[in-house]
């Protein structure tokens, strides 16, 4: 089955949307010699990554498993990791992994090596990966632009009153993200599913399988 393409917005597609924004003509290519391109490339490319920064559902990767090699037992940090941390289910408190050098390091014990007595740890990690604007899903996009036509508002012609105006469109399609990151992650006052202390309140039909 063929999918439509024009269903997926790239980096072009976003800058001539900002662009457009602060009255400027569009473009065909992203050519970083045009001054108001490269600002408003860099500026969706920042905003992007500080977005999904925050955590989303379509970035967050629970119980992933980072291994140490077998003999440096260091264990590299992923590029487009933005954050990675020890699923405390498993793990507790007996790691606090940062980056540093490129490598995951242990603030609990001081060290880069990840082992077991002689044999490589193996880790289970919640990560925040970033991805590259047209894997980020639509509803995520558009707030993403809007947010970044901002900034450019500012940055390119100084325009307090134009920016604003595009605020408006911020915040309609913050709601509209915030209401896509609800359907997908079915969140719970009780919890993440995935959790072991994850609850599920009293159903009736329950019963019956006592």
């Amino acid at each position: 089955m063929a999918y439509p393409t024009y269903a997926v917005s790239t980096e072009l597609d976003a800058v001539n949307q900002i662009l457009s924004s602060v009255g400027q003509a569009p473009v065909t290519t992203l050519n970083l010699q045009n001054p108001e391109v490269s600002i408003a490339l860099n500026t969706l490319r920042e905003v992007n990554k500080t977005t999904q920064a925050e955590g989303w559902t379509f970035n967050i990767e629970r119980h992933y498993k980072l291994t140490a090699d077998a003999v440096t037992f260091k264990i590299e940090y992923p590029s487009n990791a933005l954050s990675i941390d020890t699923y405390k289910y498993q793990h507790f408190d007996d790691f606090n992994p940062v980056r540093r050098g490129g490598f995951l390091y242990d603030r609990n014990e001081h060290t880069y090596e990840w082992k077991d007595g002689t044999d490589p740890r193996v880790l289970t990690c919640d990560i925040i990966w970033y991805w590259e604007f047209s894997d980020v899903p639509p509803a995520v996009q558009a707030y993403i632009t809007a947010k970044a036509a901002v900034l450019c508002a500012i940055r390119m012609i100084g325009d307090g009153n134009l920016s604003q105006l595009l605020q408006k469109t911020e915040f309609e399609t913050k709601a509209a993200a915030l209401e896509y990151e609800t359907q997908q992650g079915d969140f719970s006052i009780f919890g993440w599913k995935d959790a072991e202390d994850y609850h599920n309140s009293y159903q009736p039909f329950a019963a019956l399988q006592r």
